[in-house]
């Protein structure tokens, strides 16, 4: 028998306006429905509520993991400074990584993931190629010292993630874990019922060279995607970037005098040309110092990850520094740079032989400079952010545009912080090889956030029941005898069959009731009131479609016998599990 949670004796401060500093539905609605409050600015409390699901999710997160033969365990969230400076990261990872000292002076951080940690642990424990491969997991709180934390749970210090290691003897194994990884992703998407799609995506901060991140689909989304009928999708910044800009034809180059002209939309609207048909400038210099000039359609934007790609440590310059390169903002242009200047120019440009551009004069614009005669470009490079209707670089058709949370991602590491920290096994002839590694993290607090994102209405959320605090709740119109020993019974019989029950035994009005339950999201509610028990009925409301149903209490016990055994092979989260109530 399960338990049966009396709403008379929870914790559950629901509250009937939203929050003046929450933006999106599921900070609002996680606040109003008494799941989590706020402790500060990116750290959140989970109050019972909110920790029912957040345990449901977890278990979902495990019971995949295990599936797939990984291995469970618990490493501490404070990690001494020497494994940062070994791989090479305490430097490299910035502001973000939370970082201290104890009394003795020691250096410290919070971990926002344990790489470090983990190859420090199996490097001394794992020595022949005859244990591997291992994959090992923790479910754990992380931190990152986000700037301005926001949106609740999608951008806070403090989170919970699901983190997994793996170590590897060849690519081949590595990849067979890296595919099994992607589909457990997959399944734990599908279980908690979000509506998703695999990406291409960058390393960032963990590094590697291949990565597919997990976006639930949701416009209040951070991350820009893009994708295509063949089945093509990616991070927008990650994608590859095969734009159509276009040629603005004159018979010779020209210097043309534009006045007050100091961005790309000025120079299409003063020449009476699409944006696509100019060229944009933007300036910096190297990790070395070197003066570097990127050109790219007027039409799309420099993506940072590319241009740090095409040129290491690549900085803007400032206004001050581009004055002492003689660099005129808003009318840089390949023709007359400075001669140190390296120029680099996004591929799409390659066949576009003549540049509408700055002059490197303030107040002018060339039309007509020809790519190979006016001026040279020294590299040619990926540059660009991909935009919805650049081509499919697998099909070439269209693509369009999508907004996504990422709630998950999976990277093939290589030897990247096996070969700094010297972790190292011996092979099948004796001899010392680096360690092949692959990471994955399933942000759990942030995929239950995203199932609140993408089901909630007006009223309130909509959990699945696969991650509800409860399959269902039982409201109790009224205190008569009658009335609650008929809700206790029938708490009492559900819960024996294994459903997770709330009875709302509070003394409240109806309205409250009601607007609790579906504020709260319960996937169905029973209603035991005097006027249909009247008639030996209670009526059903299913939360996501706000259907309304009058059974017999004979109907409702041998109907939850039937949902019963299909909750054994819940599928998509189990949306559907009580529609054969109103079938």
């Amino acid at each position: 028998m399960t338990e049966i949670i009396h709403l008379s004796r929870f914790y559950m401060p629901t509250l009937k306006e939203d929050p003046a500093d929450a933006e999106i539905a599921s900070h609002k609605l996680l606040l109003r429905a008494g799941m989590i409050r706020k402790t500060a600015s990116g750290v959140y409390t989970f109050l019972p509520l909110g920790l029912r699901v957040l345990r449901k999710v977890e278990n979902i997160v495990r019971e995949e993991m295990d599936a797939i033969g990984a291995q469970e365990i618990m490493m501490p969230a404070l990690q001494p400074s020497d494994l940062w400076h070994e791989s090479g990261r305490w430097d490299d990872y910035g502001p973000e990584l939370m970082r201290l000292h104890d009394r003795h002076d020691h250096g410290f951080c919070l971990g926002p993931t344990h790489e470090e940690l983990i190859t420090s642990l199996v490097r001394d424990e794992l020595r022949s190629y005859k244990q591997l491969p291992v994959s090992l997991y923790q479910i754990q709180v992380k931190f990152r010292d986000e700037i301005r934390p926001r949106f609740g749970l999608l951008r806070s210090r403090e989170f919970i993630m699901k983190d997994a290691y793996s170590f590897h003897e060849t690519q081949e194994s590595l990849q067979q874990t890296y595919d099994d990884m992607s589909g457990a992703y997959g399944r734990i998407c599908d279980r908690c019922a979000l509506s998703w799609r695999a990406v291409d995506a960058d390393s960032g901060q963990i590094g590697g060279s291949v990565t597919t991140e997990f976006m639930a689909l949701a416009e209040s989304g951070e991350a820009e995607l893009v994708h295509c009928a063949c089945g093509y999708a990616a991070d927008a910044e990650a994608a590859e970037c095969i734009c159509h800009p276009t040629m603005h034809k004159t018979d010779t180059m020209q210097k043309i005098s534009t006045p007050n002209v100091h961005t790309i939309d000025e120079l299409a609207e003063f020449l009476n040309i699409p944006a696509s048909s100019t060229v944009k400038a933007l300036s910096g210099k190297s990790a070395d110092g070197e003066l570097v000039v990127f050109f790219i359609p007027g039409d799309h934007e420099l993506n940072d990850i590319k241009a740090d790609r095409a040129v290491a440590g690549f900085e803007f310059l400032t206004d001050e520094e581009m004055i002492a390169c003689d660099l005129h903002k808003g009318s840089m242009g390949p023709v007359g740079l400075p001669d140190e200047a390296r120029i680099v120019a996004d591929r799409n440009l390659r066949n576009i032989s003549m540049w509408a551009v700055g002059a490197n004069e303030d107040g002018y614009h060339y039309v007509g400079a020809q790519l190979g005669i006016d001026f040279q470009v020294d590299e040619w490079a990926d540059l660009c952010t991909t935009v919805p209707g650049d081509s499919c670089p697998e099909c070439g058709c269209a693509l369009q545009g999508a907004r996504g949370i990422e709630v998950s991602q999976v990277f093939q590491l290589g030897d990247k912080y096996s070969r700094t920290m010297n972790a190292t096994y011996l092979d099948r002839d004796g001899k010392e090889q680096f360690f092949i590694m692959g990471c994955y993290g399933v942000g759990v607090t942030r995929t239950l956030a995203a199932v609140v994102e993408q089901h909630n209405d007006d009223d309130g959320i909509i959990w699945p029941p696969s991650i509800a605090p409860a399959h269902l709740c039982i409201l109790p119109l009224s205190s008569d005898d009658e009335v609650m020993n008929v809700a206790n019974t029938i708490a009492h019989d559900l819960a024996q069959m294994g459903f997770e029950i709330a009875i709302d035994d509070r003394d409240e009005r109806a309205g409250v009731k009601f607007a609790d339950a579906d504020l709260i999201g319960w996937p169905l509610q029973v209603i035991v009131g005097k006027r249909g028990l009247a008639e030996g009925k209670v009526e059903l409301k299913r939360r996501r479609t706000g259907e309304r149903k009058d059974v017999t209490l004979d109907y409702l016990r041998e109907a939850m016998v039937f949902v019963n055994g299909k909750m054994k092979t819940m599928t998509r989260g189990g949306t559907n599990i009580f529609a054969t109530f109103f079938e």
